[in-house]
């Protein structure tokens, strides 16, 4: 398998609900392919099971922390029963403006 082959292992497609997707491609040198392979027999599945993974830990940290907040609320009168519906509508900012806020302050 060439270089240009083994990069398409690497293009995820994570689906968040049914509208949106996120594409991420991981570029590797010759040896660092040579060791993956070497080590992982299935580079697809290894990649999506370890994205999902984080994926689903992180969920359970925004779910926890919505829900503690909702309860906090006392204008919050109901919470959605629905664990991806706490997610997806939860007005938080994304680690990456989280970090600038941090190094501006």
């Amino acid at each position: 398998m060439g270089f240009s082959e083994f990069q398409s292992f690497f293009r995820l497609s994570i689906r968040i609900g049914i509208i949106m997707a996120k594409t991420f491609t991981v570029t590797i040198t010759d040896a660092e392919e040579k060791a993956f392979f070497w080590d992982i027999v299935d580079p697809d599945a290894w990649v999506d099971n370890v994205v999902k993974e984080k994926c689903r830990k992180a969920g359970d940290r925004l779910y926890d922390q919505e829900v503690k907040r909702m309860t906090a609320d006392e204008g919050v009168t109901s919470i959605p029963a629905d664990k991806d519906t706490v997610i997806n509508n939860a007005n938080v900012k994304t680690a990456k403006q989280r970090q600038d806020e941090e190094g501006t302050a």
